[in-house]
């Protein structure tokens, strides 16, 4: 096939190259041209999606991985140039596009949040609106932009927490490398709460799958095909880093009341017992439960656990990052004083 990806130099979208270039597809990138080098054997196409789309002018391709789509407005504009000149469109969405995570194992058919395009572009476009806070609603309009001008030629794909080499977000690294450093680590919530990950690779593999037998419409894609707690978790980063870590257990509600910030400090994080906000009424117990039957039914499939943290690992070692450059994870310091007051009680 001949694929075009919109971005293809970070994260997923890398990989989703490596993958596609392994099974001798043909590859076009089209982003920015920040971060390309390094990257061979495909054709770079250099422009700006929130405007510069040039390069994609008069071109084909049989299909399309939108992994850079977040802006409505520029997920507008890309359709529209390529909805004659493509067969197929995979757009990575997000689980974020829910309204909540109240119910645990909510399936595709859960509402949405909801968003005019006006009211998307209004925030968009005015450079002192934290567009992220609006993470959920965007994305869910760009899947209905894209089903709109391209009908019944797209797979959208509700993805959950991404895991692999070169992850930006230093969620799942954050974890591994703390684990590596050894002694006493604090850890949230119960050791038998579920979370939920996928891998870079597996995601590639079926959505490639998915691309090369031409099938649409909306997934839930998480994994893996198992329940698995935080403590497997953990303890599969013990085994993986050979650490002599002393995992430490906090409940939710020290956790809270200490000021520790779900998801941030706490990567894989969300509490099951307590409302992440007084406009949020409910927790979000649903969170790390996400169907992804209809995923699975389809090819879905997933590599150990191990498999994917020692990769991380093996890439995490190269970085070498002081403490204030991590994006996730609870400082040295405040940790610290933290395990103190758990030695108390």
């Amino acid at each position: 096939m001949k694929i075009l990806v919109l971005g293809g130099s970070r994260f997923l979208g890398r990989t989703f190259v490596e993958e596609a270039l392994r099974r001798n597809h043909e590859v076009t990138i089209f982003n920015r041209g920040i971060q390309n080098p390094g990257i061979k054997d495909v054709e770079v196409l250099t422009g700006n999606r929130f405007g510069n789309l040039k390069a994609l002018q008069n071109r084909h391709w049989d299909v399309v991985l939108d992994t850079s789509g977040f802006i409505p407005y520029t997920v507008q504009n890309t359709t529209n140039l390529l909805k004659d000149r493509v067969k197929h469109y995979t757009f990575i969405s997000s689980i974020s596009v829910y309204q909540d995570w109240v119910p645990e194992n909510l399936d595709e058919s859960y509402s949405v949040l909801e968003m005019s395009l006006e009211e998307a572009n209004k925030l968009s476009m005015d450079s002192d609106e934290p567009v992220y806070e609006y993470y959920g609603h965007f994305k869910a309009l760009c899947e209905q932009i894209a089903e709109k001008n391209l009908p019944g030629r797209v797979l959208n794909v509700r993805a959950g927490q991404l895991i692999g080499p070169n992850d930006y977000t230093d969620r799942v690294p954050y974890w591994i490398n703390r684990i590596a450093k050894g002694g006493k680590v604090m850890v949230p919530g119960s050791p038998h709460r579920r979370v939920q990950v996928i891998d870079n690779k597996d995601l590639s593999n079926w959505i490639l799958d998915m691309e090369e037998q031409d099938s649409t419409g909306t997934f839930n894609a998480t994994g893996p095909d198992y329940s698995l707690t935080m403590k497997e978790f953990i303890d599969a980063c013990i085994k993986v880093t050979d650490s002599n870590a002393e995992v430490v257990w906090a409940d939710e509600k020290f956790l809270l009341d200490q000021k520790v910030a779900p998801w941030t400090e706490m990567p894989l994080w969300v509490p099951e017992n307590y409302p992440l906000s007084p406009e949020t009424k409910e927790p979000w117990k649903g969170a790390f439960s996400i169907n992804v039957d209809k995923a699975i039914q389809s090819g879905l499939s997933f590599r150990k656990l191990e498999e994917s943290i020692a990769d991380i690992y093996e890439w995490e070692k190269t970085r070498h990052l002081t403490e204030y450059e991590w994006k996730s994870g609870i400082r040295a310091e405040k940790e610290k004083e933290l395990l103190t007051i758990l030695d108390k009680k």
